[in-house]
């Protein structure tokens, strides 16, 4: 069954899937936002920025994963 469901449009399953293309660039702009917070505070420029957009990238890769995998689930 796609997001149509056979009763009509099912909304629910729609936003889980819109919000899945910002999982990504959200984790990498929390990412550089604490990097660049942190590099500011200790004078640490550029480590803690490129740290933390590592730590950015992968988070948002490991969500972006998990709630592909979820979908893909529930479609079966």
């Amino acid at each position: 069954m796609g997001i149509l469901g056979g009763k009509g449009f099912d909304f629910r399953k729609a936003s889980e899937l819109a919000s899945v293309g910002l999982l990504l660039p959200s984790s990498i702009a929390v990412g550089l936002f604490f990097g660049y917070l942190l590099d500011k505070w200790l004078g640490t420029d550029p480590w803690m920025l490129l740290i933390f957009l590592v730590f950015g990238v992968i988070s948002g890769l490991m969500s972006l994963f998990r709630a592909l995998k979820k979908h893909m689930n529930d479609r079966e």
